[in-house]
């Protein structure tokens, strides 16, 4: 079963959303929330298996904020910012803040769960806008040594299948190994290349000459 976690301003399609997942056999809706000002205590109270994060929120603390606060202590747990235009700076900050991917509202009925599975299986569900604009933002972090980051082979092998759109489980069938050995690879990429999210890292990765 699917725990999830959800922040939505807007009541209706907070309830919305709310419905879907508690009418789906697959999921399970822990919380539901107007605002993120206590979504620390509330992740690490709930545990939830997704994140659903709303990047527009009053009270003073908005999505890209909740979403930075949430990566200081958990690295692991998906986060899909749900946004209303796939060209807006929010939608980049909040990549950069950690988010693991992002859902535009009008698309919500009929890709929430395809956008879920994507994330649980180490998928990073994103418009191309929005990775122009990540490539782009990239280009002053430029470096030319391919061994910046100082990246093993494996690391390597398994950064350029994540930059080829592959899943957790298609890169541990590829390489023969354990889903669990490919988190611990991906882990240690993100803290070499200092990223948060599988975008962050495939852009530093190219911007280096490594992909």
């Amino acid at each position: 079963m699917t725990s999830v976690l959800l922040y939505e301003d807007n009541r209706q399609l907070r309830e919305s959303i709310g419905q879907m997942l508690t009418y789906s056999d697959d999921y399970v809706l822990l919380g539901s929330f107007a605002n993120a000002l206590d979504a620390e205590a509330q992740v690490r109270e709930l545990n939830p298996s997704v994140i659903l994060m709303d990047i527009e929120m009053p009270g003073g603390v908005n999505g890209i904020e909740a979403t930075r606060r949430i990566r200081a202590f958990d690295q692991e747990t998906p986060i899909i910012m749900l946004t209303v235009f796939d060209d807006n700076e929010n939608v980049l900050d909040a990549v950069f803040a950690g988010a693991t991917g992002y859902l535009l509202k009008k698309h919500l009925a009929e890709r929430l769960f395809d956008a879920i599975e994507d994330v649980l299986t180490g998928g990073a569900p994103m418009s191309p806008n929005v990775a122009r604009m990540v490539i782009t933002s990239m280009h002053k972090y430029a470096r030319t040594q391919e061994d910046l980051f100082e990246l093993t082979t494996r690391e390597k092998e398994i950064l350029m299948a994540l930059a080829q759109g592959a899943g957790y489980k298609q890169i541990a069938a590829k390489y023969f190994i354990s889903i669990d050995t490919v988190r611990t690879h991906i882990k240690n990429i993100y803290q070499k290349m200092q990223v948060h999210s599988q975008l962050e890292a495939v852009a530093k990765g190219r911007e280096a000459g490594i992909l």
